[in-house]
């Protein structure tokens, strides 16, 4: 069995003021692939994108040829450390019930108009089309520790509360006021179940191949926190996962969620990471197949 990986850390953009910048996610990445070499993989079988190094093209270009190499049996993982945002849909899109596309920063993130250009962020639909290509076989684990929908457009006063904890959010609204009114009238004539868990069950679908399973930082109602532990910056979700996995590596993916979600409580986060995949998936451990 092979093992890959494409871990990304996103603290600084190229085009985002220094006030928009994160501290924990190239200490995610980083971590995370420290973490992985004691499930058999190895610095040569991992790439790590780090600020810079991770424009859109390097990463999809990164995770495509992870996709393409995959054989069944292989064990494969993504994680994705750095800010969540939505764009509107394009001319002709029906598959987002809430007019609102998910989408991920990446280190040229950067405006068309007046909102974020598609050309900067990975979309939840290219991820999707992109995972529905591993093989039937093989694994595919999903680490994001990213908000990963538009919250931050209704609780503003949680992203506040959020700061004076000393914890940022890892979410992006809209680059200008016009487009955070726009973004805000399409989510006014939507209900709320669509501001929604879809996107993530989507990106888990197992089509004709692979069997992705998902941890996610937050609920799609939530925020993903950039914090501190012990003076050292991290991801809420990533130190408490990786801190689950190194005191029980057996454990099932259900018993790390559920240490993530002891571990958030008593820090006093309010987010609550969500694991999507099969009944089965959920029953065994991280780098199990079922």
């Amino acid at each position: 069995m092979a093992r890959s990986a494409v871990c990304v850390g996103i603290n600084e953009f190229k085009h985002l003021p220094m006030s928009s910048w994160l501290a924990g996610c190239v200490n995610d990445a980083n971590d995370i692939s420290a973490a992985l070499k004691k499930f058999g993989f190895t610095s040569r079988t991992m790439t790590v994108l780090r600020d810079s190094e991770a424009t859109k093209k390097a990463v999809m270009g990164a995770l495509t040829a992870m996709v393409d190499k995959a054989k069944p049996g292989d064990h494969l993982v993504f994680s994705f450390s750095s800010h969540g945002t939505q764009v509107p849909n394009q001319p002709g899109e029906t598959d987002e019930p809430d007019g609102l596309d998910e989408v991920f920063a990446c280190y040229d993130i950067k405006r068309a108009g007046d909102q974020w250009d598609r050309n900067t962020v990975i979309s939840d639909d290219e991820l999707h089309d992109l995972f529905q290509r591993v093989p039937e076989g093989a694994l595919l684990e999903v680490l994001l520790d990213t908000c990963h929908s538009g919250t931050g457009l209704k609780d503003l006063e949680e992203l506040q509360l959020a700061m004076t904890l000393g914890r940022k959010p890892r979410f992006l609204p809209p680059p200008t006021p016009r487009g955070l009114d726009r973004a805000r009238a399409i989510r006014e004539h939507t209900p709320a179940r669509t501001v929604d868990r879809k996107a993530l069950v989507e990106l888990t679908k197992r089509g004709k191949g692979a069997r992705p399973v998902l941890f996610a930082a937050c609920r799609p109602d939530q925020t993903a926190s950039d914090a501190t532990f012990e003076g050292r910056p991290n991801g809420a979700f990533t130190h408490l996962f990786l801190q689950s996995l190194k005191d029980r590596p057996d454990a099932t993916r259900a018993a790390h969620l559920k240490a993530v979600h002891a571990g958030l409580k008593v820090e006093q986060f309010e987010q609550r990471s969500t694991l999507e995949g099969t009944v089965k998936a959920k029953k065994v451990g991280f780098g199990a197949l079922w």
